[in-house]
């Protein structure tokens, strides 16, 4: 191996490294542009439904279990 094909070597793995990191940072950046403005659509919220629930309130509508 002579000192050209060594140094096209060297550079070119230099290059990769550098040209991955490049990558690297620009899907970052990506994602966080897409974590900041993206707003997820919302089907139901939890505060339209109660989240506890009396027991006369379970009483009303618990079903009794049918036997055949």
């Amino acid at each position: 191996m002579d000192v050209d094909t060594a140094a096209t070597i060297l550079a070119g793995s230099i290059l990769t490294m550098l040209s991955l990191i490049v990558v690297v940072i620009g899907i970052i950046v990506i994602n966080n542009i897409f974590h900041k403005y993206w707003k997820p659509i919302q089907w139901m919220r939890m505060l339209d439904h109660p989240v506890y629930v009396s027991r006369d309130e379970l009483a009303e509508h618990r079903e009794e279990p049918k036997i055949n």
